[in-house]
Order: C-alpha cells, then sequence, then structure tokens
C-alpha cells in the first residue's frame, strides 16, 4: 500500500508544480492586452482549481506517509504548516482571479489585482520550494 500512495503523492507533486512556474506567467501578464489578460486569467484559474486537488491528493497522501515514516515532531509541525499555508493562499488567489476577469469584462484597471496575485503566487512558489527542500532532506531537522 505505501508504494502505492507514494506513487500517488508524486502524481500530485507534479500537478502542484504548476506553482513554481506561476510567478513567471504572472510578471508577464501585466504587459498583454486585455484580451489575453482575460484568457491567461482563466486559464490560470482552471490550473490553480486542479492543482488545488492536487495539493489535496499530497495532504491525503503525505499525511498517510508520514504515519508510516520516522520523522521528527520539527519537521512534522514545519511541513503542515507550510502545506496549510499553501492552502491559504492557493484558496485567497481565487478572489483576485474571479475579480481581474469580472474587471477586465466591465472595461475596469485590472493592474491591483495582477499585483496581488504576483504577490501571491510567489508567496505560493517559495512555500513550495521550501516544502521540497525538507522532502528532499528530512533529516535537516
Amino acid at each position: 500500500m505505501e508504494k502505492i500512495m507514494y506513487f500517488v503523492h508524486i502524481l500530485g507533486a507534479l500537478s502542484v508544480g504548476f506553482y513554481l512556474l506561476l510567478p513567471f506567467v504572472m510578471g508577464k501578464m501585466s504587459t498583454l492586452s486585455l484580451a489575453a489578460k482575460e484568457g491567461s486569467a482563466v486559464a490560470i484559474r482552471s490550473f490553480n482549481i486542479f492543482a488545488q486537488i492536487g495539493l489535496l491528493i499530497q495532504f491525503i497522501t503525505g499525511g498517510y506517509l508520514m504515519s508510516k515514516g520516522s520523522y521528527s515532531v520539527g519537521w512534522m509541525i514545519i511541513v503542515i504548516v507550510l502545506i496549510v499555508a499553501l492552502f491559504a493562499i492557493c484558496g485567497m488567489m481565487t478572489k483576485p482571479l474571479k475579480a481581474v476577469v469580472a474587471n477586465i469584462k466591465l472595461n475596469k484597471d485590472v493592474s491591483a489585482e495582477i499585483s496581488k496575485m504576483r504577490m501571491m503566487s510567489s508567496l505560493i512558489a517559495v512555500c513550495l520550494l521550501v516544502m521540497v527542500i525538507f522532502m528532499v532532506y528530512p533529516g535537516i531537522i
């Protein structure tokens, strides 16, 4: 059973990998035309939903694998805090994504929402990179 969970955990990690590319996508979004911004926001929203499902898979399979392994309490606390932070920031990013699409349809300025999304995507990428470091080197703490 552990091998199956490990395989599913790796598949979930692949889906969450989108968040590592998101800051670069968001950096280019402000230079696009309105129609391209709307299309990008719709695509990012779809990928965000897909990655959130992958994050849920990570949480479930990671909890199972954590219960079967021997990890330090500090490591477990840090990893749980990081995954909860990822859930929170990814969830908070949906509001500006929806606002970008709605404001473009109303011909309003979307630069404030794009800057919020850029900041949140950078936070997500940093949290995810730190989590990957802790996954690769579980004995770090």
